[in-house]
């Protein structure tokens, strides 16, 4: 059976790793991604458009399965090699999360929702999943889904 998870990571980084294949979560740390295996399913949540802005983004701005392979570090430049977990991503919206608070799971009646979100990695159910993939207008549904 596949998880399904939320990782955090301003949209800028997302962007980025969205147009390469990739996934890095807690500044290339190699830990978290060991919990993530192939065909689980990722949604980026991401509190800023660039990281250290405080511009309320507060959006999900990626949806995808992860891919066959274990962890791998990358080359960011400047001897930075953060580790990564190729993910097959899917066309999707960027979608704010506020209009899904007390809808999700994780959020609903929680005055304190953004808590977790500070741990960089966490898992959600499959019925989150769905509903953030929906919301977000996910072109195609992926095996995580499932």
């Amino acid at each position: 059976m596949s998880a399904h998870w939320i990782a955090v990571a301003s949209a800028a980084h997302v962007r980025r790793g969205r147009t390469e294949g990739f996934m890095q979560v807690n500044h290339g740390k190699a830990a978290p991604l060991r919990r993530v295996k192939p065909g689980d399913g990722i949604v980026y949540y991401s509190p800023s458009t660039v990281l250290g802005e405080k511009d309320g983004l507060q959006a999900f701005t990626a949806v995808g399965t992860v891919r066959e392979g274990e962890p791998y570090q990358g080359e960011m430049g400047g001897g930075f090699t953060p580790f990564r977990r190729d993910v097959e991503w899917v066309k999707a919206r960027e979608t704010p999360i506020k209009p899904l608070l007390d809808r999700l799971e994780f959020t609903a009646g929680k005055s304190n929702w953004g808590y977790q979100l500070r741990f960089g990695l966490f898992p959600i159910s499959a019925g989150d999943f769905a509903l953030i993939a929906d919301a977000m207008g996910a072109e195609t549904s992926t095996d995580a889904t499932a």
